[in-house]
């Protein structure tokens, strides 16, 4: 189990953070009630994470869901323009999880394209025609063993069973996980802002507030879309993440992949097509603790061959938002 490790942020911020990745969307009223504080206290602490340890609830598409490719980009260039060309990439809207790594020289980003054309524009037409781009590895995500609408946070158990499941959120029966047209504005809205009230969705959808109440209920049931939230994970002591690339031998991948879900450190892992066979995400206190889970959990896990750590040096873009420098 995971330790908090911070002198700014305590225990009932990690249970504010957790309620809200089980429910981003939930009353404060609920979220007190569950945790034993009174309103007041927890919208005071929202406000706090907000300033101070970059807390956004954001909706997000489910691509897996929804049957659509993502990619994992890895982008050497040379070392004056990797910045540029993370901040350029960023301001695309079928942009993810993009960080500056290996000295500055590389770009590691998570794509979903939202239709061949913009896969086809990125990887065939911008990226190639970049200067300061040397090398383009471009990895199919084939199945997700951890991350998407499972969040990090529950590796540190700061709830109970009966508070999760007090918290978590009761939709309708599930339909079939699909996107329609007139969900676009609905979407652009949250977004931004995944707690926007009822009246907010309804004036930029333009239908009846019942009526996006239903869709967005029918959209999350069906898993299309899911409640995330984004923070600094250095408020929780946790400054340091990698991407890892890993080869499996064959018929070991599942094993792994599933195994490495469970590790504490990892907040994403995913099969993928390309020269290594899993990608994944940790999250650290310190180079000495990467070294620890390189050399130990992972380094003793029967199946993997080889391995490649990638430290982060800056997050550019988070979810659907670069976060301030």
């Amino acid at each position: 189990m995971l330790r908090m490790e911070s002198d700014t942020f305590d225990l009932l911020d990690l249970q504010l953070l957790s309620a809200l990745e089980i429910d981003g969307r939930a009353p404060f009223s609920r979220i007190a009630a569950v945790l034993g504080v009174s309103d007041q206290t927890v919208a005071r602490r929202y406000r706090r994470l907000c300033a101070e340890g970059g807390l956004r609830v954001v909706v997000l598409r489910d691509a897996v869901r929804l049957g659509q490719d993502q990619w994992m980009l890895r982008l050497r260039c040379a070392p004056d323009g990797a910045a540029v060309i993370a901040d350029a990439l960023a301001r695309r809207p079928d942009t993810h999880w993009i960080g500056l790594a290996s000295g500055g020289t590389e770009i590691a980003c998570m794509t979903r394209p939202r239709n061949p054309g913009e896969h086809d524009d990125l990887l065939l037409g911008k990226l190639p025609r970049t200067p300061s781009v040397v090398e383009i590895r471009a990895l199919q995500l084939l199945h997700r063993f951890y991350g998407g609408p499972v969040g990090w946070l529950p590796k540190f158990r700061a709830l109970d069973e009966d508070q999760v499941a007090a918290l978590r959120p009761r939709y309708p029966e599930p339909g079939p996980a699909r996107l329609e047209p007139e969900d676009a504005p609905l979407l652009a809205v949250l977004e931004r802002d995944g707690r926007a009230t009822y009246p907010e969705l309804q004036r930029a959808t333009g239908r009846s507030e019942s009526a996006v109440k239903r869709r967005l209920s029918a959209l999350l049931a069906s898993g299309a879309v899911y409640v995330d939230i984004e923070y600094d994970s250095e408020i929780l002591g946790y400054p340091r993440a990698a991407i890892l690339w890993i080869t499996t031998a064959p018929g070991a991948l599942d094993a792994v992949g599933r195994t490495l879900a469970a590790h504490d450190e990892v907040a994403f892992a995913s099969a993928t097509a390309g020269p290594s066979h899993i990608v994944v995400t940790v999250v650290v206190r310190d180079t000495a603790a990467l070294y620890a889970y390189l050399s130990g959990p992972l380094g003793h896990l029967e199946g993997v061959q080889h391995v490649e750590a990638t430290p982060f040096l800056r997050r550019v873009k988070q979810l659907t938002y670069r976060p301030a420098r």
